[in-house]
């Protein structure tokens, strides 16, 4: 397997490159060859068995053989195709498909081969520095064949009336091959902007690696809601790290919605680096079948006066499986930090199964530090109450479920955006619009 890498690594193309580009491209080969791909015995993954994503080099992704259309594309775009948008195909830009506008005065907007290319002194101070090789084996196989995927620069003071749509989209004849998307992220002082990063199989059926990382540095005072939607094929591998460097007084608000794929894993590590920082992290997996779901959360407080706030659910039906492993770390210069964790999981079948670790690890003495971690099933007497009101059994328990769900709907502030993933979740879950 790794001989395989190596090979695919050894005949990745040239070019006119940045003179740094080859040598981190090298450590993460390095770093990868040396650790091969994590296992049971190693404590970060013992709860994800990866099977043959463990055994298997997958071979790069190639163009699709049919050109993919706007009209495919059309579903993606949360009912507003004027809002700005990246879109990949089988891991490359697809401009045909993307719909980059000038934003204002030194907003860059554009895939990350063009930024390497012509802006590399915009990129050089982030790319690799915050989620490296070291970070995990998959971040290091990523760094190994870094090509392309977003770039965003968002200048000081600069507030963006639209979300941006970063769509990741791969087609139906990719059975057996890989994409390994690197996008990089950097949000100036006193910047305003919102992010929708979304990752799409065309086919349920098309059994494909996904190998994502995101870096996100967000200046001082800005405020910055990232939204991650994870809908591959049913057959898919999805593995992604999302790396958050957070400055004063930032915000950073996340939620993140895993779906699809038959095996997923996202490891989302935010550093509140500078006093009067702030984090909200809230996730939502819904699973079925024998899918694996795992989100790993990592919150660093670093500095004083700072605050975390995260909650993450999932529902789980027939044999799925849910992994939750959450870490506060607070350091003994982060006196008056405020954090506080909840992972909460909805089981729907007897053979479904969630691994939960929340974990806290403070070093500092004034502080309000709280976790909580909580798994059953629908509660009797709400299911009780709805049916006596006339309510049909199966779709009382769906509502009770949609409920469940809605709460860290909530928590994202787009209305569009909203409102699109609202509709996705009752269509999972089997809820008519309106119901």
């Amino acid at each position: 397997m790794i001989e395989a890498y190596r090979s695919a690594f050894a005949a990745l193309p040239g070019g006119k490159l940045p003179p740094w580009l080859p040598a981190l491209r090298a450590s993460g080969m390095s770093r990868f060859a040396t650790t091969g791909p994590p296992s049971s015995r190693d404590e970060e993954w013992r709860f994800t068995p990866l099977g043959e994503l463990g055994r298997k080099a997958y071979a790069a992704a190639t163009a699709p053989e049919r050109p993919l259309t706007r009209t495919a594309v059309e579903g993606q775009s949360f009912g507003h195709p004027e809002w700005p948008a990246l879109v990949f195909v089988n891991g490359r830009f697809a401009p045909e498909l993307s719909t980059v506008a000038p934003l204002g005065d030194g907003v860059v907007t554009s895939s990350l081969a063009e930024a390497l290319a012509r802006t590399p002194a915009l990129v050089e101070p982030h790319l690799g520095r915050h989620a490296g090789p070291d970070a995990t084996p998959f971040t290091a196989l990523n760094a190994a064949f870094i090509q392309d995927g977003a770039f965003l620069h968002i200048p000081d003071g600069t507030v963006l009336a639209h979300p941006v749509l970063l769509l990741f989209l791969t087609t139906s004849d990719q059975g057996g091959r890989a994409t390994h998307p690197r996008n990089l992220i950097v949000i100036g002082a006193d910047a305003r902007v919102s992010l929708v990063e979304s990752y799409r199989g065309m086919d349920d059926a098309a059994a494909y690696f996904t190998n994502a990382v995101t870096e996100v540095v967000v200046g001082p005072r800005a405020w910055a809601e990232h939204t991650r939607i994870q809908r591959e094929s049913g057959a898919a591998s999805h593995i992604a790290f999302s790396d958050v460097s957070q400055a004063a007084q930032s915000h950073y608000r996340s939620f993140t919605l895993a779906m699809g794929a038959a095996l997923s894993r996202h490891n989302l590590h935010t550093r509140l680096g500078a006093p009067g920082t702030e984090a909200l992290l809230y996730g939502l997996s819904i699973a079925h079948r024998e899918q694996l779901v795992d989100n790993h959360t990592a919150i660093d407080h670093l500095q004083p006066d700072c605050r975390s706030w995260e909650v993450y659910k999932a529902i789980l039906d027939d044999r799925a499986r849910g992994v939750f492993n959450g870490k506060v770390y607070v350091t003994p210069e982060a006196q008056k930090t405020d954090a506080k964790q909840t992972n909460r999981t909805l089981l729907l079948s007897e053979a479904a199964r969630v691994d939960t670790k929340p974990q806290l690890e403070i070093f500092a003495d004034d502080v309000k530090c709280t976790h909580g971690a909580t798994v059953g099933y629908l509660d009797e007497l709400p299911l009780f109450y709805t049916r006596s009101r006339g309510v049909p059994a199966d779709r009382a328990k769906r509502l009770l479920t949609y409920a469940f769900a809605a709460e860290v709907l909530a928590e994202v502030t787009v209305d569009a955006v909203r409102e699109e993933l609202d509709k996705v979740v009752r269509e999972r879950l089997g809820i008519r619009e309106g119901a």
